[in-house]
């Protein structure tokens, strides 16, 4: 297969196995083997030993929080790298140097550099899956570019995800909670287990609050590695404050620093969180710690950018944008919008993976939303819950003014109708959903 235009290698990646879009997976040594993740690195030059790192995991927050190094790191004069899953609208989106999505151009010349080694792990009978071969890409461009330090999000759960190869500066983990049950257990412990599996022997951990059954599974897993675990809400203390609709204000003390009057454009407590989180784990990063500084911190919160968390998009009607897609994320959505737009008008567009937490994301939507009207609609993802069963799923939980739409489009063509005056449109329930909105939204819709 020829190489030869930035679309072939985008064809040729997506004839891997793509478990982003599969309903069912198993994740085991079988279909998630570090082996083969590192058998693909090492016939790429082992790229990912040429660069430091900071490695995020989490249920909720570790996007969000990744963004928030990122951020500090430029700040602090790092070419910085940021890989994160998935994308809103474009692929390249995963794999950032510095401002700058990866050029197309250098992605298909990764992919066609891959091929060879891919092609032969293929005819082996053990075919790289997509996620592997593009967290290998993201590492070889981060070599081959140099940088100083690469954030890098966990894509799925952590002590076998593809990009637990690296032996990062600090491990994070974030807010662990109920979601990917099928493969990563149906348990908190089960699934904190999985996450804390990017501990590294010695390697510093900042971790969130957490359940107490995940806390134990964490502090467990710190302890037996030797790994120094700092904890945000005991080590690491945060106050905050909803600035409107544009951000929040918040202070963050440190066993090294005290860190006041940053502003975050970012809504929700839970972004106070992950900014202390950021913070913290900055701190950790040898040389990130010795460029931070109380005025870089503040310059660099002001500059973050974490599309689709808590949005706000200023089209008439008022659009917020929110990845959640668990009943933990639900609930910190629905507290961000009680905190940050009291008394608005809301009308709810929702859709999501028929694998997915449905039932917890519906039952508070229904016990929380206040009555306000729910368009349900489906995505592209071949995962994508069917619009009828999750109205009627929603009506057993006491939902009410629900009604249905075949597509992204006209499910936000809809629930713009239906918005009164100082109304706010809520596009949730899926990440897919939220790209899809931003490429129609892109594209310059009428006023509802």
């Amino acid at each position: 297969m020829s190489l030869d235009t930035y679309e072939s290698a985008l064809r040729y990646l997506f004839t891997a196995t793509d478990y982003e879009k599969m309903q069912r997976v198993r994740y085991n040594a079988d279909t998630f083997s570090l082996d083969r993740m590192e058998a693909l690195l090492g016939a790429l030059g082992s790229p990912e030993g040429r660069f430091r790192s900071v490695h995020v995991a989490g249920t909720k927050g570790k996007g969000s929080t990744a963004a928030i190094l990122h951020a500090l790191a430029l700040e602090c004069g790092l070419k910085t790298g940021l890989y994160t899953s998935p994308h809103l609208v474009d692929i390249r989106e995963r794999i950032r140097v510095g401002c700058d999505d990866i050029p197309a151009e250098a992605l298909r010349a990764l992919v066609a550099d891959a091929q060879p080694h891919v092609d032969r792990m293929r005819a082996a009978g053990d075919p790289p899956t997509f996620f592997e071969i593009f967290t290998a890409l993201a590492f070889r461009h981060f070599a081959d570019e140099a940088v100083d330090l690469a954030v890098v999000e966990v894509g799925l759960g952590g002590r076998l995800d593809a990009t637990n190869v690296l032996r990062p500066d600090v491990s994070v983990l974030t807010s662990v909670s109920i979601d990917h049950t099928h493969q990563l257990g149906g348990t908190l412990e089960k699934i904190a287990a999985e996450k804390a599996g990017i501990i590294k022997p010695g390697v510093p951990v900042v971790c969130q609050p957490q359940r107490p059954e995940a806390m134990a599974v964490v502090e467990r897993a710190a302890r037996e590695a030797g790994a120094p675990l700092l904890l945000v809400g005991r080590e690491v203390t945060y106050t905050w404050a909803p600035a409107g609709g544009t951000g929040i204000r918040l202070a963050v003390r440190t066993p090294h620093a005290a860190y006041d009057d940053l502003f975050l454009p970012l809504l929700g407590e839970h972004q106070a969180v992950n900014a202390a989180t950021a913070i913290a784990a900055a701190e950790h990063a040898p040389s990130l710690a010795e460029r931070l500084t109380p005025e870089r911190v503040r310059a660099a919160l002001l500059a973050v950018r974490w599309p689709g968390r808590m949005e706000l998009v200023p089209v008439r009607p008022d659009t917020l944008l929110d990845g959640a897609h668990n009943r933990a994320s639900m609930e910190r959505l629905m507290e961000g919008l009680a905190q940050h737009f009291p008394g608005r008008p809301l009308v709810f567009v929702f859709a999501s993976a028929a694998d997915k937490d449905i039932e917890g994301m519906l039952a508070v939507l229904a016990e929380t939303g206040g009555g306000a009207p729910v368009v349900f609609t489906r995505t592209e993802n071949p995962r994508a819950a069917a619009p009828a069963d999750l109205a009627a799923r929603f009506a057993e939980r006491g939902g009410r003014g629900a009604e249905t739409a075949p597509d992204t489009a006209s499910a936000l063509a809809a629930a713009r109708r239906k918005a009164p005056p100082g109304g706010l449109v809520i596009v949730c329930g899926s990440l897919y959903l939220v790209g899809e909105v931003k490429r129609l939204l892109a594209v310059g819709l009428p006023a509802g």
